[in-house]
């Protein structure tokens, strides 16, 4: 590590501290007291979205959302009226500072990114981002994804080796794995991996109140504003570096942080997320370990199917009506807030028989919207596949009986994130 890297380390230890402290002691609107109505879309059964979401979705697929501190509110769960809002970014607009001012939320919590951006903000871009994750120039990152992995369930090894305690899949194999990824595609050292954890993990939890969770997006943008300015400097071999020697003041520090968090964002939680509950399909089900180890064509389509019928990320980032729009037969008026359900639309029975049902068998021409539709569709998908498709398999392989090592009741499930996920999947590897 450089000099230059060894100030920011340190500079990044000492915000750290403090932000997190105030960020902690911070209350905000609670989302728990809104009506169950607006939170079905964020609750589960285990890895099943509650009932009440599927049979709103069957009676009434775009309904009205109860949001005390909006005028109107929309909630979408079929999955033609979801694609149908998800592609017309020219009817909704996915700007966040159609916010501003609701729940206490002000013009400097706006996340900026890819993802809280319009046309032609947005095509700009994703036209610079969107080279960095074409398959060509991801496959550099092909032999150190499977190297991490190996790692990883080296570590696993040895831990349960060596104390004769269950593992823990999330801490000790869901997490690093991601984290170490995207520190090698921004070029980020890996030693700040922990904040690397905290800053995505806390927007996405909204138990804690929704100014919380926006105050961690603050954070995070602050966070990385400190990274692009060392950059700018010394641009390094990874993301950061590289759009700052192609473009250099095409693109600002404000927008570049902004496409840095959204990568965080994208690629942090929601694959460490998918890791634990696909291994936890995993662990359901005796007979998948072997195949999957066995059968590449089966390893796609597992990952497939597994990012369809979990589809961790539960609900889209809200859309704003530009104009008076009709969705599946509802209008919609100027100004109202449109908030997709994802995991409610991807087990839409009008895709195929038993969708609420894991099997990957099931041909993946479905379309799931697990990575989104239209022109905020994630941008790394492709990394998150290849990521999927090196760990799952890897674990079937080095542990094939391994285990739950507490009864299924006692998993703890995180509740009201936008990110649905395990806190902590302990395991026995057996022998």
């Amino acid at each position: 590590m450089t000099t230059m890297w060894q100030g920011t380390a340190a500079r990044i230890s000492s915000w750290a501290g403090r932000k997190y402290l105030a960020r902690v002691q911070r209350k905000g609107f609670n989302l728990a007291r809104l009506p169950e109505r607006a939170l079905v879309t964020l609750r589960r059964d285990g890895l099943d979205p509650v009932p009440e979401l599927g049979a709103l979705r069957d009676r009434e697929p775009v309904s009205k959302l109860p949001l005390p501190f909006v005028g109107g509110a929309w909630l979408v769960t079929g999955h033609a009226e979801a694609k149908r809002v998800l592609v017309d970014s020219k009817s909704f607009s996915n700007d966040f500072t159609n916010l501003v001012g609701s729940a206490g939320i002000t013009e400097a919590q706006t996340p900026g990114g890819l993802g809280f951006a319009d046309p032609p903000d947005h095509t700009r871009l994703r036209r610079l981002l969107t080279p960095e994750f074409t398959m060509r120039r991801l496959a550099r990152l092909t032999p150190r994804i499977h190297a991490i992995v190996e790692e990883r369930l080296d570590a696993l090894a040895a831990e349960a080796e060596h104390t004769g305690r269950p593992v823990d899949l999330v801490q000790d194999f869901a997490l690093p794995i991601p984290s170490l990824v995207i520190c090698e595609l921004l070029g980020v050292p890996y030693a700040e991996r922990e904040e690397f954890q905290r800053l995505s993990a806390a927007r996405f939890d909204l138990a804690g109140g929704a100014t919380a969770s926006f105050g961690a997006v603050t954070e995070s943008l602050d966070y990385f504003r400190g990274i692009v300015k060392q950059q700018r400097t010394e641009p390094g071999d990874g993301l950061l570096g590289q759009l700052i020697r192609d473009h250099g003041d095409q693109i600002g520090d404000d927008e570049l942080a902004g496409l840095a968090d959204g990568v965080l964002t994208g690629g942090f939680e929601t694959t460490a997320s998918m890791l634990a509950l696909g291994a936890l399909l995993l662990l359901r089900d005796p007979a998948l370990p072997e195949r999957l180890a066995a059968d590449e064509a089966f390893a796609d389509r597992f990952v497939e199917e597994a990012l369809r019928h979990l589809t961790v990320v539960q609900t889209a980032f809200p859309r704003f009506a530009r104009e008076d729009v009709e969705v599946g037969g509802v209008r919609i008026a100027q100004g109202d807030i449109v908030v997709c359900s994802l995991s409610a639309a991807d087990r839409d029975p009008a895709l195929g028989p038993r969708m609420d049902e894991f099997d990957p068998e099931r041909p993946a021409a479905a379309g799931h919207l697990a990575f989104g539709h239209g022109i905020h569709r994630c941008v790394g998908a492709e990394l998150a596949r290849m990521e999927l498709r090196a760990a799952y398999p890897a674990l079937a392989r080095r542990f094939p009986r391994m285990r739950i090592a507490v009864p299924a009741e006692e998993l703890r499930f995180r509740k009201l994130s936008i990110v649905y996920g395990l806190d902590e999947l302990p395991v026995r590897l057996g022998s």
